[in-house]
């Protein structure tokens, strides 16, 4: 399997004095989402994690509807980057020819393959799993998030999705290049169990197709350390999502569904 990182040289400036060592930099490549010998998508991620990405992705873009429609996976490398074959049962892979589309690149804006404004932002996935929870329990969890990021330690080049219980304790975390792919690794890693109740916390800003996927895999708190976009805001409001931003040591705010943080 392809590392994680590489060491790679670099010259260091500091206060006037020049200094050369090397450095750990979290490794880039081509992913290849294939189902049943049909590629559907290539994204820019790091190689770790990639049968979570892979399960992830298919969920929250609604190409499956539960896990149990991916019938096996194979990882394989190839010369050019990562291909992941999935098989998967009839009824979604005669959906996914209908709907089949190109998303090179989805660290962008997501609508690569959109044909219609209709398309673009289609009514979120209602969610029905609840939680209560305290904002302490943000507050834990922000101080916890960095003692736990692996390779944001290591490169300072990732990004990380993490999912909490109530009491905002840890229970898993994903990392990737990509904020998508961190939330997607999270949500198929997620996928077939029934995890503690909790929130989902990103150290990215959120976007509307954020809050689109945790919808889609019945995330009820969608928290982060950076900003919301109004779009998000929106579909938070449609989704029955609580969305929480600028978490940061002593402050956050929340933007909908208020009535989950005590």
């Amino acid at each position: 399997m392809v590392e994680r990182t590489v060491t790679v040289s670099r010259r260091v400036w500091c206060s006037g004095e020049q200094t050369q060592d090397r450095d750990s930099v979290v490794v880039e490549v081509p992913v290849a989402l294939v189902y049943n010998g049909l590629s559907h998508a290539v994204m820019m991620a790091t190689p770790a994690d990639l049968e979570d990405l892979a399960l992830g992705f298919s969920l929250s873009e609604g190409l499956l509807r539960e896990p149990g429609q991916l019938l096996g996976m194979e990882v394989l490398v190839r010369e050019q980057g990562i291909e992941v074959a999935m098989e998967i049962t009839g009824e979604p892979f005669a959906a996914l020819k209908q709907r089949r589309r190109n998303l090179t690149g989805r660290s962008g804006c997501g609508l690569c393959g959109v044909a219609s404004l209709e398309q673009a932002v289609p009514a979120p996935v209602q969610v029905t799993a609840g939680v209560r929870m305290s904002h302490g329990s943000l507050q834990r969890a922000l101080t916890g998030l960095a003692q736990v990021q692996e390779l944001k330690q290591l490169t300072g080049g990732v990004h990380g999705a993490a999912w909490c219980n109530a009491q905002g304790e840890i229970l898993l975390l994903r990392e990737d290049v990509g904020r998508h792919n961190a939330l997607d690794k999270l949500l198929g890693a997620l996928a077939g169990v029934v995890p503690e109740p909790g929130f989902v916390l990103l150290t990215s800003r959120i976007g509307y197709e954020m809050v689109a996927k945790a919808a889609a895999c019945n995330v009820p708190v969608l928290a982060a350390v950076s900003a919301p976009t109004s779009l998000a805001v929106e579909q938070a409001v449609s989704a029955g999502i609580t969305l929480v931003g600028f978490v940061q040591p002593g402050r956050q705010v929340v933007y909908t569904g208020e009535q989950r943080i005590q």
